[in-house]
Parts: C-alpha cells; sequence; structure tokens
C-alpha cells in the first residue's frame, strides 16, 4: 500500500499524525511528511495508514 499526500488540499489538521504517528509527522515549516512517499507503507503500518486516509477531514490523503 502506498500513500499519497496532496499537499495542496492539506491543512494541517494532524488527525493523520495521530492516528499514524510513525507515516506522518510535520516538518519545522508545518508541512506534512509522509515518512514512505514513494514507497509502500510495511504491513505492520498498514492499518494506521488507512485509519490516517480515512479521518483527514480535507481528503488530503489518498491510498493505492
Amino acid at each position: 500500500m502506498r500513500v499519497m499526500v496532496d499537499h495542496d488540499r492539506c491543512e494541517g489538521h494532524g488527525l493523520c499524525t495521530q492516528a499514524a504517528p510513525t507515516v506522518f509527522s510535520f516538518d519545522d515549516d508545518g508541512e506534512l511528511v509522509n515518512a514512505f512517499a514513494g514507497a509502500d507503507v510495511p504491513d505492520e503500518l498498514t492499518d494506521a495508514a488507512r485509519e490516517a486516509v480515512d479521518v483527514c477531514p480535507v481528503a488530503a490523503l489518498r491510498s493505492e
């Protein structure tokens, strides 16, 4: 599973960082960082990553 971030849609609510803190974080400029950008999320983190996609209030996250 891969997760893509639409940075234009992201409003920085941070629900994804709460649902999947190993996958998502904010950098010093307040931009969302996907620790697995361009790579598959490890199997043990896919449930948390799916939850993060589901809880984003502005649909800034998409999974494949």
